[in-house]
């Protein structure tokens, strides 16, 4: 068979075209991916930047939460960034140091790391394109408060001191009630998409949330309460972060984080003042000593442990060691007004009275540090919730069993139940006294707060904490 000069010619052709492809492609795979402000970029200024420059704290006027926000500039109203010229944009001026001085920004913290800026400058001198799927767009702040299509889940409820006012936990916000029931005062959104607890400083002044996005980041926020403003945002781990507390003198706020941490931060700067990693699971709650002295911490590792403030050391496992001794993971821990006693509650379903502090040598085995005043049948399902007593003479515990819940008040002297409440309104994730003693809250997964009096079991007020959108509320 003769082949004609045209066939070759063809074939020839084709043999240059995939020579010309194959390397196109080797020099494709060769070629750095343009860099993602979603994946990329989002997650520095979130860690570094946001908790100033955010819709809840715009410091200088400056939003950092979107590129659009970005490039509308602060109180000076100069672009962020000028696309394609790293060198002429605004703040790559303000995260780079100028020889031995220092960058200007971040404001009081270490500065960016050299890869992180040289990762920010690639992006600008890219175009400084943004990637945001259309599904995370949407700002939520307080000219855009969240809309409720439902109720939500509620993990968190706390009386201020003085008893005014009942902080309730809902989607990037806590709504600030009467503390009947009565009324909505306030709402105060942040970043957070998750709140796992908010709780009053003892002067009833400021109040601590801790949450975030999960699997993003977490969040240490604290209010003015009475101005409903946002006075810090301390970004902290890649998850949300659980359980805080206020030492009494109203200086640190502790909390726990999922990447098996205890940590505290000054209240009025959000300087770091404690690290504790002894657990080997999520920390859910913290409680200081009545002096301060100290820091208890509960995890789902099944351990409460006691860490020595000023040392950051870790001092004692308060519960026993031996496997087997404690039924779980432990997800709440309060500390008794009247002393140093510890109520906690976790997966087992019976809550338990410890000592602080041990008082002989550890052997193996013991418990000792157990005050056995619980004998009582367990609660079903998980124990969420736990509260003192404001005189310290009772508890009251909400847990969740598959959908079912249950509060139940106990004397605090020898653990026998003095009054249970129906199962029917679901799972109990939060329960919180007033400080008068004359109402306990109940709140969980139905998104509804229940006022009930704790003396007869009365229920006093019963109210959705969130306005819904009008379809929902007629319904």
């Amino acid at each position: 068979m003769v082949r004609s000069s045209a066939g070759r010619q063809g074939q020839g052709y084709l043999a240059i075209a995939v020579i010309v492809l194959a390397a196109v492609a080797a020099r494709a795979e060769d070629a750095p991916a343009k860099v993602s402000y979603y994946k990329q970029i989002r997650p520095i200024f979130q860690e570094h930047c946001q908790g100033c420059h955010q819709p809840a704290k715009r410091s200088g006027g400056f939003d950092m939460t979107s590129v659009a926000l970005m490039q509308k500039g602060g109180d000076s109203e100069e672009p962020a960034f000028v696309a394609a010229q790293p060198d002429e944009s605004f703040l790559i001026s303000q995260i780079v140091p100028d020889g031995e001085t220092p960058p200007l920004m971040p404001k009081g913290k270490e500065p960016l790391a050299p890869e992180a800026i040289e990762l920010i400058k690639r992006w600008v001198a890219e175009g400084a394109g943004d990637d945001t799927p259309a599904a995370a767009e949407g700002a939520v702040d307080r000219e855009h408060p969240p809309v409720y299509h439902q109720t939500p889940v509620i993990t968190s409820l706390e009386f201020s001191p003085d008893g005014a006012l009942l902080a309730v936990s809902g989607y990037h916000e806590v709504l600030l009630h009467q503390a009947d029931g009565g009324a909505l005062v306030a709402r105060l959104v942040g970043m957070s998409e998750r709140i796992e607890s908010a709780t009053f400083s003892p002067d009833g002044k400021r109040l601590a949330v801790t949450g975030g996005s999960p699997g993003r980041f977490g969040e240490v926020q604290i209010w003015d309460v009475a101005e409903r403003k946002l006075l810090l945002s301390v970004p902290v781990t890649y998850d949300t972060v659980y359980g805080a507390s206020w030492s009494s003198d109203g200086t640190k706020v502790a909390f726990g984080c999922g990447d098996n941490t205890l940590r505290a931060i000054d209240a009025a700067t959000g300087k770091q003042v404690l690290y504790q990693g002894a657990h080997s699971d999520w920390v859910l709650d913290t409680a200081f000593s009545s002096d301060n002295s100290h820091l208890v911490s509960v995890s789902r590792d099944g351990s409460m442990k006691l860490t020595d403030v000023a040392t950051q050391r870790f001092e004692d496992n308060i519960t026993s060691i031996t496997p087997g001794a404690l039924k779980g993971g432990l997800i709440v821990v309060r500390r008794n007004a009247k002393s140093d006693e510890l109520l906690i509650g976790g997966s087992d379903g019976v809550p338990k009275i410890y000592k602080m502090y041990r008082t002989q040598a550890r052997q193996i085995g013991d418990d000792f540090n157990r005050i056995t005043r619980f004998n009582a049948e367990a609660v079903p399902g998980r124990i969420f919730a736990a509260e003192y007593s404001p005189d310290g003479t009772k508890v009251a515990v909400g847990s969740s069993n598959d959908g079912h819940g249950e509060v139940r008040i106990l004397n605090e002297a020898d653990g026998k139940t003095v009054r249970k409440f129906a199962d029917q309104y679901g799972a109990i994730y939060s329960v919180a006294y007033r400080p008068d003693g004359k109402a306990l809250a109940v709140a969980g997964f139905d998104g509804k707060v229940r006022l009930f009096d704790p003396e007869n079991g009365t229920l006093l007020k019963e109210f959705v904490p969130v306005p819904l959108t009008t379809e929902v509320a007629a319904k």
